[in-house]
């Protein structure tokens, strides 16, 4: 039988299994001999040891699509960025993170903006376009008046999605909406896995209808990352890209060096200021992150 783990703690693994529900599941003593953890978001094969207790052993770990280093999960195939219009107003720079984040490890992006009911629609119309005239898909959509629910489901469907986002920008209301009809299912996992020595800060992935899944991340308030250098950096900001080879210098930074195509651009209004204020705040971060 195939399924998804969901949550584990404490050398539990929670598979959810389409049609039949929720699995408690060790892992077999193979996977620590191969040095082999099972991950939050991985696709197994189960043995059945009681099906009335919903009981049973991992046998085996299906081919990993991606493996993310924060969160540690498996086989995310969009993150999903929220931000509020307003109430609170955006924190680009912490926007800016998110993406980067999620685009170092390799997962498509799309950015949503929640609290539409509290500002005009120029408003939104301004602030979506920052990003979207940097290639990123905007959905706009509001909680509380369930304006956009659809079609924010549309894009998730058949996805595992990563939800990442600041506190206060209604994260847990919109997940609510996405799931109106499995409440009473989420409401008995919650019950069955999270009793006595089992409760502890974990990721979970919540199933939304069928193969659709989505899970809460947490905030990214460093960019400090294996492998992720200052130079890395601008190609996370894709508006670059095309003013680049106006660049004096190879490996021009867009700092302080002379005759840079991109702070030209920056001036004739080409590249968003915004965009670029970050860029040389995340830029300064990462400089001066010591070395071990």
């Amino acid at each position: 039988m195939q399924g998804k783990i969901i949550k584990g703690i404490a050398g539990f693994y929670y598979v959810h299994v389409v049609e039949s529900g929720i699995y408690e599941c060790k892992a077999k003593g193979i996977f620590r001999n191969q040095k082999i953890k099972p991950l939050v978001g991985d696709d197994v094969e189960i043995a059945i040891i009681d099906e009335e207790e919903k009981k049973g052993n991992i046998e085996q770990i299906l081919s990993r699509k991606n493996e993310l280093i924060r969160p540690a999960v498996a086989n995310i195939n969009l993150a999903l960025i929220i931000f509020a219009a307003a109430k609170p107003q955006p924190n680009f720079n912490l926007l800016d993170r998110f993406l980067i984040m999620m685009e170092y490890q390799k997962v498509p992006v799309k950015i949503c903006f929640n609290k539409i009911d509290l500002v005009s629609e120029k408003e939104i119309e301004k602030i979506a376009a920052v990003y979207q005239n940097c290639g990123y898909d905007i959905l706009t959509v509001s909680a509380k008046e369930e304006k956009g629910i659809t079609e924010l489901l549309e894009v998730l469907q058949g996805k595992t999605t990563a939800v990442a986002g600041p506190s206060g920008v209604g994260k847990s209301s919109l997940i609510n909406r996405l799931q109106p009809h499995v409440q009473m299912e989420t409401g008995a996992i919650s019950k069955k896995i999270e009793r006595g020595r089992h409760t502890t800060r974990h990721s979970e992935i919540i199933p939304i209808c069928g193969n659709t899944y989505i899970m809460d991340t947490p905030g990214f308030s460093t960019l400090n990352i294996p492998g992720f250098e200052k130079e890395d950096l601008q190609q996370y900001y894709p508006e670059f890209l095309v003013f680049e080879p106006y660049c004096r210098f190879k490996g021009c930074s867009h700092i302080s060096e002379p005759d840079c195509g991109v702070k030209e651009a920056l001036e004739e209004g080409k590249i968003s200021s915004l965009r670029y204020e970050n860029y040389k705040l995340l830029y300064e971060e990462l400089r001066n992150i010591k070395k071990y």
